[in-house]
């Protein structure tokens, strides 16, 4: 009998081999050696024997799925969320802290020095790893075929909504909120055009920001403003990606090294508050600032580390990209009678040589950017010839790459941390203070 192809019947067959780990990576997949190259194995931990399945051999790694596990890490614990695994917010909830903190350190030196000679991290800067996030943007849809209001976070393997019920990383305020506001939304006649919800809690209490798609009636805005009334939480509604309406003309502001910051609920803040705030103090330290300093703080926001600063230096200069930060930060300066420091609105990827701040003599610079690093004023950071230097990254391949340039201009690391901001997730967040020899 003759016998045709078939695409419909092509079969793909999937490896299974034994491996023993032997590390974890930042991103919380255990690393074994398979056929010369690395294999990176989700759900593993160092220590652990399993059989697995690769799912995809490339020409340097591989990466593979466990099939089943012979042997259990002493560093294996037990998920605190149930809905870890499925859920896309959290990639390492099964391993110990102790763990997540050593792979994440070991990534960063490596990242930092040479394969033959890494660079140590001299200490770890972390809090709780547990109820730490004081902000959340939660996804709303409305399943037609249960007729229910789904609110969550995406899957790990796709788009897919996880429906969550708890969230540990949460913070315990927020994560009481859960269930309420899931029932509030399900009895809003807009329930079918809700695009998310976003939680933040302040010092001031939490508050929420809610995505409509269409117009509210007004009932639907008295069931949210009870809701509010009734839970303690800022009520703001979102027509659209530009407008916020606040019916309770509420203000949120939280504190900073002893300074009181008002911000608005679209406005960057750091989800870690713990952590945010030993940063802040570790840079002032590391920086040593003097009265009689002058400093520069690039890709400053609205001033976290810009107004702590100004209150020990001589003078401040903050520059930002984003022109609702900077009227925070001179809002924030002027709230707490800082006189001394100057916020510039400039875009920090152009020739910055051209503006008048740049022109001026600093002792001491910082910058904190976005995950593209700061590649467009290295050179100049060079040309100002400061004494110190701190880098507070939240991309360690973009820090390595642009501390180069400062090792390469006479520039040594004297200090390097690794930031436990988001525990139990594959961020890896460091700083790192540079010092002129």
């Amino acid at each position: 009998m003759a016998q045709f192809y078939s695409a419909k019947r092509r079969v793909t067959t999937r490896q299974i081999i034994t491996v023993t780990v032997n590390d974890l990576d930042p991103f919380g997949q255990g690393v074994a050696r398979h056929n010369g190259k690395a294999l990176f194995i989700a759900g593993a931990l160092p220590g652990e024997q399993a059989e697995v399945t690769v799912t995809e051999d490339k020409r340097n790694f591989a990466q593979a799925v466990v099939k089943r596990r012979l042997s259990d890490s002493s560093e294996r614990v037990a998920p605190r969320c149930r809905h870890f695994g499925v859920c896309g917010g959290c990639q390492q909830q099964h391993a110990s802290v102790e763990l997540q903190q050593q792979a994440k350190s070991r990534a960063l030196a490596r990242m930092m020095g040479t394969r033959d000679a890494p660079r140590e991290v001299d200490e770890i800067i972390a809090d709780n790893p547990w109820g730490y996030r004081r902000r959340a943007r939660l996804s709303l849809n409305f399943h037609l075929k249960s007729q229910t209001l789904q609110m969550g976070f995406r899957k790990a393997s796709d788009k897919e909504l996880v429906n969550i019920h708890q969230c540990p990383v949460l913070a315990p305020q927020l994560e009481a909120l859960l269930e309420p506001l899931r029932q509030c939304l399900s009895e809003l006649k807009a329930v079918r055009r809700l695009g998310h919800v976003e939680l933040v809690l302040a010092d001031s209490g939490p508050l929420m920001v809610l995505r409509h798609l269409s117009p509210l009636e007004n009932g639907d805005r008295q069931k949210l403003e009870q809701f509010s009334q009734t839970t303690g939480v800022a009520l703001f509604l979102a027509p659209d990606s530009e407008t916020l309406e606040a019916p309770g003309n509420v203000a949120p502001w939280y504190h900073s090294d002893g300074l009181r910051l008002s911000f608005s609920p679209r406005d960057f803040i750091q989800v870690n508050d713990a952590v945010n705030q030993q940063m802040v103090a570790r840079a002032i330290d590391w920086l040593d600032i003097q009265p009689t300093d002058r400093v520069l703080d690039l890709f400053c926001g609205m001033g976290n580390f810009t107004l702590p600063l100004a209150k020990r230096a001589a003078s401040v200069v903050g520059v930002e990209g984003v022109a609702a930060l900077v009227a925070k930060g001179e809002y924030n300066a002027r709230h707490n009678s800082l006189k001394n420091v100057t916020f510039f609105h400039e875009n920090l990827e152009e020739d910055v040589t051209r503006h008048p701040w740049a022109a001026l003599g600093f002792d001491k610079i910082l910058l904190d950017p976005a995950r593209a690093g700061a590649p467009g004023v290295m050179q100049h950071v060079i040309n100002l010839a400061p004494q110190r230097v701190v880098y507070v990254s939240c991309n360690p391949t973009t820090l390595a790459r642009d501390s180069e340039a400062l090792l390469s201009a006479g520039y040594q690391i004297r200090r390097l941390a690794m930031l436990d901001m988001f525990p139990h997730t594959g961020h890896l967040e460091s700083m790192a203070l540079f010092e002129r020899i």
